[in-house]
């Protein structure tokens, strides 16, 4: 159950992306805007047409003189571009590959539900992490990706929902940061993008943060970091076991940070933030699905965090190409949910969608690089 991919925190140097908008605050807009020789008034106006009408194409920006979209081409660079876009689950899930300014290749993923739309999107390009059960984690790491580069994955995501891609017009309301790669790995640029997600526009694309997720699979300074910067947005630890030993092999990281010590952080950030914790387990049969494991983690988490402060998303494993491991059975699923409820604590299974186009968790990227 090894894995012969090290550990890797620090992104491969490559060429940035140029500058986008997306990449700047609101001073540094209208900075860029009067280098270009523009009044700065223009920049509050691009702004407006890309977070608030979620377009890119100067074309459509008719308020803008001809000559000043002409100089303002310089800040909406073509960064996220579509290679392919598969759909399943009756065209509720959307996955798109695109690439970027350099051919780096990253994924992210569209879902519509009842009562909401969401968007899944990727951080880097690959990932450090190392996980072997995990067909990201098993490519390596590429680049960290540029703010704008995660927040143009929302707006075209949003822009494609609200053109009735999911079956009809949708808000896009829910974002999740559990696409390619460890957000809190590219610490810097995934803050920056949180930013721009859910400030008001013209300033960003206005999603609440209750309503943005972001996945670590525990680096503890970053997690405390996370929690005093002001945005409550909703933390969720890939756990994945709740014994040191296995963790160990499957989750790499844990042999810098353990067990008890990414949950304390997380309860660190449940009392700073007032939100409660997602702990995210994905069950593999005869691995991490002992009943005595459901027991264990039931019980640290209601002494570490609090069972009102936690929830556990226990997901069902998705295979992956050459992969030995497979999903635990539904009867073991069920008890394992029974005992983590038996604690005291919250427990879902999570739906499983985009099997068949490798969309669903733990499986970008294994289509592109194979």
């Amino acid at each position: 159950m090894s894995t012969s991919l090290p550990l890797v925190f620090d992104a491969p140097k490559r060429a940035t992306p140029p500058r986008h908008l997306a990449d700047l605050d609101p001073a540094e807009r209208k900075a860029a805007v009067t280098e270009l020789g523009l009044p700065g008034f223009r920049a509050d106006q691009l702004a407006r047409h890309y977070f608030g009408r979620l377009t890119a194409d100067l074309d459509e920006m008719s308020d803008l003189p001809a000559a000043a979209r002409a100089q303002l081409t310089s800040l909406l660079p073509p960064l996220v571009q579509t290679v392919t876009e598969q759909v399943c689950d009756a065209g509720q899930t959307r996955k798109t590959l695109w690439k970027g300014h350099d051919g780096t290749l990253a994924e992210s993923v569209l879902m519509g539900y009842p009562d909401r739309a969401t968007v899944c999107i990727s951080s880097q390009a690959g990932c450090g992490m190392a996980c072997p059960f995990c067909a990201t984690g098993q490519g390596g790491l590429q680049r960290n990706l540029s703010t704008a580069e995660i927040v143009d994955q929302v707006r075209q995501a949003a822009r494609k929902a609200q053109e009735g891609a999911l079956g009809g017009p949708r808000r896009l309301s829910n974002i999740v940061f559990m696409g390619m790669g460890e957000p809190l790995a590219n610490y810097k640029r995934v803050v920056a993008a949180l930013r721009r997600i859910t400030e008001p526009a013209p300033n960003g694309l206005g999603i609440s943060p209750r309503g943005v997720t972001v996945s670590t699979v525990g680096l503890v300074p970053a997690i405390d970091k996370l929690a005093q910067e002001g945005l409550p947005v909703t933390l969720a630890i890939s756990l994945h076991t709740p014994d040191d030993e296995l963790r160990d092999t499957l989750v790499p990281v844990n042999n810098r940070w353990k067990v008890a010590e990414v949950l304390d952080a997380g309860r660190r950030y449940a009392q700073t933030t007032g939100r409660r914790i997602s702990i995210e387990y994905a069950l593999i049969r005869d691995v991490n699905d002992q009943p005595w494991r459901a027991d264990l983690l039931g019980k640290l988490l209601r002494q570490r965090i609090g069972t009102k402060r936690v929830h556990v998303n226990l997901i069902p494993l998705n295979p992956t190409p050459g992969s030995e491991w497979d999903a635990s059975p539904k009867p073991v699923e069920r008890e394992f949910v029974r005992r983590v409820q038996a604690a005291g604590v919250s427990c879902t299974v999570r739906d499983t969608r985009g099997q068949e186009i490798d969309a669903a968790c733990g499986q970008l990227a294994a289509t592109a690089r194979a």
